[in-house]
């Protein structure tokens, strides 16, 4: 199947929902209101940009969003931890949704925003058309690993450094330094789709400022600090995995799951037994794709999104 050979979708920006819940989003869009709505789900450390070949070309058929989520870049920053928990999140891309005026769409959604949308999808099964998920376990097998999986719980030694006050500063210390090794993958150089012209647009949101005088990344951290989800510490055990009913955990959605096989953090295995979880399941594997397989690929990664739709 080939990409629609026409011209990308002009994408809008500056854009801005108030939630009933008092939540204020910026979001960026492509394609005419009115159409079918696909939204794409930003992770960390990114915002609605990096969705920016998604839009150009699922605007040409959608009306194709791109929120900031609560934390991130232009849309509001709380400064509670407990703003943060996926139940605050799930509740902003509801009620985005119905604020946009629809009842049903697509989820496209890549870490921490596939965290949120498998979570919306077992919740609220009847707003999800079709869901999409790139680099994100599943959260009862992503649960699991962590309780019980050394290589994971090495893998994911980064989230409990990231839970510790002042990772903010030490994150945007040296020109955001930090950050960009993360999306590097370690000591590498940077890598190819981070051009300059990205780079700046990604320190302008890292940069943009937090509520009340907060720092700028205390918002998107504060995931870290708000989740179950970590590797057990000598003073944290791990989420108790008896807190969670398997049978609550179900996803009955058609889903898409893209993974790419060389994320350092978020390793192959935690897509074994997906399908115990995802009754309408189809995978794709991407060998040599890393955590940040929508930038390395993007056409690919439009052609298997295209093919979920069809």
């Amino acid at each position: 199947m080939e990409t629609l050979m026409t011209a990308p979708a002009v994408i809008h920006h500056l854009q801005f929902a108030s939630l009933p819940n008092g939540m204020r989003l910026h979001y960026a869009s492509a394609g005419e209101p009115g159409k079918p709505l696909m939204l794409f789900v930003h992770g960390f450390p990114e915002f609605w940009y990096a969705w920016e070949r998604q839009l150009a070309e699922f605007g040409q058929t959608h009306f194709a969003v791109a929120p900031d989520l609560r934390g991130f870049n232009l849309s509001g920053k709380p400064a509670e931890v407990e703003a943060y928990r996926p139940k605050r999140v799930v509740e902003d891309l509801v009620q985005l949704i119905r604020t946009l005026g629809y009842s049903r769409c697509v989820i496209v959604a890549h870490d921490w925003g596939g965290a949120v949308c498998w979570n919306l999808a077992m919740q609220h099964p009847e707003l999800v058309e079709r869901l999409v998920i790139v680099n994100a376990p599943h959260p009862y097998l992503f649960a699991r690993a962590l309780a019980a999986d050394p290589a994971q719980q090495q893998a994911s030694a980064y989230m409990n450094w990231l839970r510790k006050p002042g990772s903010e500063q030490a994150l945007a210390a040296n020109d955001f330094a930090l950050i960009e090794k993360m999306l590097s993958g370690g000591e590498g150089p940077r890598p190819a789709w981070f051009t300059d012209g990205v780079r700046e647009r990604y320190h302008a949101a890292w940069s943009a400022p937090g509520e009340a005088g907060s720092h700028s990344l205390t918002g998107s951290v504060n995931y870290y600090r708000a989740t179950p989800m970590r590797p057990p510490t000598d003073d944290e055990p791990a989420a108790d995995l008896s807190r969670f009913d398997p049978a609550e955990a179900v996803v009955r959605v058609p889903t898409l799951v893209i993974w790419g096989e060389n994320d350092r953090a978020l390793p192959k295995t935690l897509v074994e037994g997906l399908g115990d979880f995802v009754p309408d399941l189809r995978l794709e594997r991407i060998p040599e794709g890393t955590h940040w397989v929508i930038h390395e690929q993007p056409e690919r990664v439009n052609l298997l999104i295209r093919s979920a739709l069809a």
